[in-house]
């Protein structure tokens, strides 16, 4: 077995406790993708067709503005997430983001039809989509229960807990960006923490 594929392997047995035979089940269905820094995952306006584990890289959903031209980061996803917009993945319906590979990047992805094929004939990979869903339900939740009960400087920290070497792989103004604040305003957050931590 590649590395890749144990890789793959351990991350289903931690997120659905899959066996080995669902695992060896669903391998064909699996496909591998280099995706460049720049490029895209999914369009705007495009049904999103495929399920990505990311095994090496970031990436960015976001929506474009078109009136004022500008972006706005709504979630990042990097190694051993899943990369999806869910909502356009489960209804069909055209994706309202874009999700842009924020450096080189590798995943491995699942198509709609396939991982559906797999729901209808393993109990196992019907628990895989229960929980995808579950997951998706919270990380909506989340981001929005951050932005009523979190300070700026709470969802900064937030951040860096779900990707910690973030800083240091993107521009500072994504991350303006997906907390909603300017760029000398996350300036000033980090000379606070750098700090408090200073002194503590």
């Amino acid at each position: 077995m590649s590395d890749k594929n144990e890789i793959i392997a351990q991350h289903l047995r931690s997120f659905a406790s899959l066996t080995d035979k669902d695992i060896e089940q669903g391998r064909p269905f699996w496909k591998p993708r280099t995706i460049k820094k720049g490029d895209f995952f999914n369009m705007q306006s495009m049904v999103c067709n495929d399920l990505g584990l990311v095994l090496k890289g970031i990436f960015r959903i976001y929506y474009h503005d078109p009136k004022t031209d500008t972006d706005k980061n709504l979630f990042f996803f990097s190694e051993n997430q899943f990369v999806v917009s869910f909502r356009s993945f489960i209804s069909r319906k055209a994706c309202w983001y874009f999700i842009e590979a924020m450096e080189d990047s590798e995943i491995v992805f699942i198509s709609y039809k396939d991982l559906n094929s797999l729901y209808e004939t393993n109990s196992n990979w019907a628990k895989f989509g229960r929980l995808l869903a579950e997951l998706f339900f919270s990380y909506a939740q989340t981001r929005t229960e951050e932005f009523v009960f979190f300070s700026h400087e709470e969802r900064y920290l937030r951040l860096l807990e779900e990707h910690p070497n973030i800083v240091e792989r993107i521009p500072a103004y994504h991350i303006s960006s997906f907390l909603g604040i300017t760029n000398p305003s996350l300036s000033r957050i980090r000379k606070r923490i750098k700090n408090s931590e200073t002194t503590n």
